[in-house]
């Protein structure tokens, strides 16, 4: 096919238009509605640039492509010789749209699959007078030409067009990117993937000509080509929000591509329908930004026209990696984990064990970033391990000596971070390290607006509430000062490594709703594990797009099913601003005098009997709690056990709580010991943990198969 033929099937521009939330529902699981289809062929080219001319470096897009590869091949059934990356200074402007033409639109069929992924920068570039478009950066993004410089960029507008172009529906572009800065600088640990363009850069003459033709050639044929338009999943909602990366361990990745890929991994042919950008979002805003992913579409009432259980193969059960090479006679495996919440990677230890369709066990023996060696559990399971098999997490290890992890900001002058690694070295269950050398959970810097006060700042630049100090304070009086503080972060981030909603064994369903005339759905989570790929369920229409805002002054309320045939308990633990810690605890009056004396209030258990639904909280005189203001941002994590809670409870018990007004939601005092118990908890609860001899004292064993956590965070406003 000539380039004047290819033009001339070129359709109509993709109009950016904003989707309602039902909408939203129908568009936002076309990605994995068009990764899980078995069509003819699948399709994929796949971009990303660390290293630039001009630019500082990025450290994460090279993971992205390494994500979407490994996401596609094994999870996807897509082909490898189907699968073209364009990587650092292969991806030019030119090699991009060439690849784009040669690789998709010469080989894609109607009814073929087709995805591409860019990962790099972007920026907002002048084309015309007062006229600026958004562009993504190519690996060769200027080159100097007689002194003028000009900017060798793709403008999104023809990357819009070219994926019109194609001749099939099902086309999904992911845009891991973002075209503006921050308009001032920012304590920051997340890298950001924008950057700013001089007025005086011009944009290459051949990408004004080759978007001229397009544009020209559209309105020629536009009454002659039907087709559908493509779905751009993008890294942000807003314009002026920044798409950033977050470094892990051993590795930086951007921080929406490793929250998509990862939720595809775990999703089924039942829930996929269901999957949202608030999970996406939710992921991201536990990793410190307030990064919300946008969907784009140009036709308004669009249908997905089937069920994602019309197009999984059954055989595509959820997981959270897959075997990538094998040694040993089959014996020992390398595998992948990318199915495996960032949070919970960071921390998933040696001895934990993944399940093969046939039940198998492999065990994890080393681990390094994204990859695992791992060998079959048993030693008389003899079947030899091969390429490609899927893996489910069966038991989670997670050590008991973790630390809140707390980065100094290289802005800080060496003094200052002498005396602040001083310092935080005194408090206890605290790591210190240097702002983008190693993960961490926060950054210790100075107010970007009065810079003789500190503060506490999430890695998004976010200031911690209530973490600031008085005008000339020395640092290490700050440092000292968040004795009282850190604690409470590191509860939180010990309770959000319980979260397995994608791998628990445990079949439980929590929905928070706004009680009124009839109730409002909120949020909703279940664990998808045990869901049929021959059960049907309609996405829930009014689900937020991203983080859901509660009104000031609603009554909510948690519904609760218990899907199994066992009574399972549940604990209540969250954290308001990241300041507040909170719990769900009701009290009874025992009246029974070896155990309450002067009749006191005990804590009692939530259980919620087999096949029951359950709503919390509720009184005799009323139901729900009612959200008061000022505005806030609220996490709770919903934790089930097949067993009892008696450390957390007695945890609770032993720190004397107020109960004069039993008030459902209450202010946890002593928030590290609450985690900590109910991690040992749910580490009793566990079956296999006789079988790992000496793991049991340094580590705390989950199986999946006895606990579900789910999370739940939602703006006040």
């Amino acid at each position: 096919m000539k380039r004047r033929t290819f033009l001339q099937q070129i359709g109509s521009i993709l109009a950016v238009l904003g989707v309602t939330e039902a909408e939203w529902f129908r568009l936002s699981d076309r990605y994995s509605q068009a990764l899980a289809q078995p069509t003819p062929r699948k399709l994929a080219l796949l971009i990303g640039i660390n290293q630039y001319q001009k630019s500082p470096s990025l450290n994460g897009c090279l993971t992205d492509v390494e994500l979407q590869t490994e996401l596609l091949t094994h999870r996807f059934g897509f082909q490898p010789s189907d699968i073209l990356t364009l990587t650092e200074e292969q991806a030019t402007r030119e090699a991009i749209e060439a690849a784009f033409f040669n690789h998709l639109t010469q080989q894609a069929q109607p009814g073929d699959v087709v995805v591409f992924h860019f990962s790099g920068y972007g920026t907002r570039i002048q084309v015309a007078p007062n006229q600026l478009q958004n562009a993504l950066v190519a690996g060769d993004e200027n080159p100097a030409l007689q002194n003028v410089p000009i900017a060798n960029y793709v403008l999104e507008e023809t990357l819009l067009l070219l994926l019109r172009s194609l001749p099939t529906d099902k086309v999904t572009a992911v845009l891991d990117t973002s075209y503006s800065t921050p308009s001032t600088a920012q304590t920051t640990g997340l890298r950001i993937r924008a950057r700013q363009e001089l007025p005086s850069v011009q944009l290459a003459l051949p990408e004004l000509e080759f978007l001229k033709q397009l544009k020209t050639q559209t309105l020629l044929k536009a009454q002659d080509i039907e087709v559908s338009p493509a779905i751009i999943l993008s890294a942000t909602s807003d314009m002026e929000e920044s798409a950033r990366e977050v470094l892990l361990s051993g590795f930086s990745a951007g921080l929406f591509t490793y929250a998509l890929t990862q939720q595809l991994w775990e999703s089924t042919p039942a829930t996929t329908i269901q999957v949202s950008f608030s999970r996406v979002a939710s992921a991201m805003s536990q990793l410190g930004s307030k990064q919300q992913p946008g969907l784009v579409s140009n036709k308004k009432n669009q249908q997905a026209g089937v069920t994602i259980a019309n197009l999984l193969p059954d055989r595509m059960m959820g997981a959270e990696g897959a075997i990538i090479a094998t040694e040993d006679d089959g014996k020992v495996a390398q595998i992948w984990l990318g199915g495996l919440p960032a949070q919970v990677l960071e921390y998933y230890g040696i001895h934990s064990r993944l399940a093969l369709a046939s039940g198998e066990h492999l065990e994890v023996r080393s681990r390094s970033g994204l990859t695992a060696k791992a060998q079959l559990a048993k030693i008389s399971d003899t079947t030899p391990l091969q390429v490609g098999q899927l893996l489910q997490e069966a038991v989670r290890v997670l050590p008991r000596n973790i630390n809140l992890t707390v980065a100094l900001d290289p802005k800080l002058e060496r003094i200052e971070r002498v005396d602040a690694t001083s310092a935080f070295a005194t408090l206890p269950h605290v790591s210190k390290v240097v702002e983008g050398e190693q993960p961490a959970d926060y950054v210790f810097g100075k107010l970007l607006q009065t810079p003789s006060r500190y503060g506490l700042f999430s890695l998004g630049g976010e200031l911690i509430p209530n973490t600031t100090g008085e005008f000339g304070e020395a640092v290490k009086v700050a440092a000292l000062r968040l004795a009282t503080k850190l604690p409470t972060l590191l509860a939180t981030k010990l309770w959000r490594l319980t979260e397995n909603e994608g791998s628990s064994r445990l079949p439980v369903k929590v929905t928070l709703e706004i009680l009124g005339i009839s109730p409002k759905v909120v949020l909703q989570r279940e664990t998808l594990r045990n869901l049929s790929s021959q059960q049907s369920h309609s996405p829930t229409r009014n689900q937020p797009v991203a983080i859901p805002t509660v009104p000031v002054g609603s009554r909510v309320q948690y519904r609760v099913q218990n899907k199994s045939q066992q009574p399972i308990y549940l604990m209540l633990l969250g954290i308001n601003n990241h300041r507040t810690a909170i719990a769900f605890y009701p009290w009874q009056i025992v009246s029974d005098s070896d155990n309450s004396p002067n009749n006191q209030p005990l804590l009692q258990p939530v259980v919620i009997p087999p096949g029951e639904t359950v709503t919390l909280p509720q009184t005799a005189t009323t139901s729900g709690w009612m959200i008061s203001g000022p505005t806030y941002e609220c996490e709770h994590q919903l934790i089930f056990s097949t067993s009892p809670f008696p450390e957390t409870l007695k945890a609770l018990e032993t720190a004397k709580y107020p109960t004069g007004d039993q008030q459902p939601i209450t202010t946890l005092v002593n928030p590290l010991v609450i985690a900590q118990a109910l991690l040992q908890d749910l580490h009793n609860a566990s079956n296999v943990k006789a079988e790992m001899n000496g793991t049991a004292n340094d580590y705390y064993i989950l199986d999946v198969s006895h606990w579900a956590s789910v999370n739940f965070s939602f703006r006040v406003a």
